[in-house]
């Protein structure tokens, strides 16, 4: 069972510079379901005087209801109306101290009412900006917490003093839950990406795959389903969104490519879909790190979660009540390779920290392409990468260098005034010693392990 509280130091800090700050405060605390953020807000509030209720989707009366009961313990409104705007009416008036008051799945009351926002926004313009209230609205469904608190449209835009996403861990932080071998943890992350919830039904010392086939395969599991609830939470017509996560997962990154998969047949019949898989951190657009940000790009799966299902589950939904030896069996001679590309990431995610580099992305050019590159427009300094899911021998790993050599002459940026650097970063890499005296840059796994910030 996963008991620490990882990475969100700074929300927490945040949260309590503005507490004790003697005015009101509203903060929005959004992000998808799963990563943390109803445990960020009881972290915060565990030592002050509060009011967590969360919402559920039942009607606005039901919902008043549960309120109430959840204030007893700070006051007594039981005989009051059934009315959000004279509950805090009488909360502000009557309190005797400085309240949290948390509204968790705020969006459950905007489907049992929909002028609930418009309620809030008067009760905060007449009444609460007066007090030293702090009013913390927290929401999963990503689209409804931008349609009616964050957005520039949405009712309650301007009334936040402050908001928090909470996002996915990232996999320094995974390594600190789990607590298990690195090489577990990659694996781990490939399939649960930094999501806390998934991550705890990883944490049974069983293999991995055991793990897979029993949390995630197994049709009368959660997480067997979680993808699609998740986009049907968020979204309408889920089949056209299943559709263009299906094409990118079979390895149409390309526009025109996932177009002709899905059936459509002009840009801006796509352009919305992909905008809001975007938006809600689903998938991503890349760019040559070199090129402009109106340069044409590829499509990835950014969450691993449903990189993972879209490889391995959807593709087999038809037979997992049967047998599931075989797919299991699948995956296993498979996931290496499925794990290249996780790998890239978390490698990203490694020297940006250990070489205290800010712009780093992906390089490619027709057939040639760069796993990592770094920019440093200051210095014109820039770190090439070639990133390995594999055991590499010296000789190998020299083979790579030189290759990565080669290809850098066909990077256009400040050509013949720039510093350049080399570097590979492999699972195991053998007598890597050798090459970091020769100046390059050598890591594998067993350098995550060190706390050095910066240097070879």
């Amino acid at each position: 069972m996963i008991t620490k509280f990882v990475d969100r130091e700074s929300d927490l800090k945040a949260l309590n510079i503005a507490y004790d700050k003697p005015s009101f405060n509203f903060y929005p605390i959004y992000g998808r379901r799963r990563t943390g953020k109803t445990e960020l807000i009881k972290q915060f509030i565990k030592d002050k005087p509060h009011i967590y209720f969360l919402a559920t989707e039942g009607t606005e009366k039901e919902n008043i209801t549960n309120f109430k009961h959840a204030a007893k313990h700070i006051i007594n409104i039981d005989f009051l109306t059934d009315d959000f705007e004279a509950i805090f009416q009488y909360i502000i008036q009557n309190a005797q101290r400085k309240i949290v008051i948390v509204i968790d799945e705020f969006p459950f009351l905007i489907k049992a009412n929909k002028a609930i926002s418009s309620k809030f926004q008067h009760l905060i313009d007449e009444y609460l900006s007066k007090t030293n209230c702090f009013l913390i609205f927290c929401g999963s469904s990503v689209g409804m917490m931008f349609k009616e608190v964050l957005g520039y449209r949405a009712p309650l835009y301007g009334r936040r003093t402050g908001q928090i996403e909470v996002r996915p861990l990232l996999f320094d932080n995974v390594r600190q839950l789990l607590d298990k071998p690195i090489k577990e943890c990659v694996r781990i992350y490939g399939a649960c990406g930094g999501i806390p919830f998934y991550l705890k039904e990883f944490v049974e010392k069983k293999d991995f795959f055991q793990l897979v086939d029993e949390k995630v395969l197994s049709p009368e599991t959660l997480l067997n389903k979680e993808a699609v609830f998740l986009l049907r939470e968020e979204l309408d017509e889920i089949s056209r969104y299943a559709s263009i996560l299906s094409a990118i997962s079979l390895g149409n990154t390309k526009l025109g490519d996932i177009m002709n998969y899905c059936g459509f047949k002009e840009r801006l019949n796509i352009s919305p879909y992909l905008h809001v898989l975007e938006k809600l951190g689903i998938i991503e657009k890349k760019i040559p790190i070199t090129s402009g940000l109106k340069a044409r790009g590829i499509y990835t799966i950014k969450d691993q979660f449903f990189r993972f299902y879209f490889q391995y589950v959807r593709p087999n939904e038809s037979i997992l009540t049967d047998d599931r030896k075989e797919i299991v069996a699948f995956i296993k001679k498979d996931y290496d390779t499925y794990l290249g590309k996780i790998f890239e990431d978390i490698a990203k995610e490694f020297i940006q920290k250990k070489l205290l580099l800010s712009k780093v992305g992906t390089w490619w050019y027709q057939e040639e392409e760069i796993d990592i590159v770094s920019l440093n427009e200051n210095t014109k300094e820039i770190f090439f990468f070639e990133c390995k899911w594999k055991d590499l021998t010296l000789t190998q790993a020299q083979k790579i260098l030189e290759k990565l050599q080669e290809k850098t002459q066909y990077v256009d940026w400040h050509n013949k005034k720039r510093k350049e650097q080399y570097g590979i970063i492999a699972r195991q890499i053998e007598q890597k010693e050798k090459l970091r005296e020769k100046g390059f840059f050598v890591y594998n796994l067993r350098d995550w392990n060190k706390t050095t910030s910066s240097g070879q």
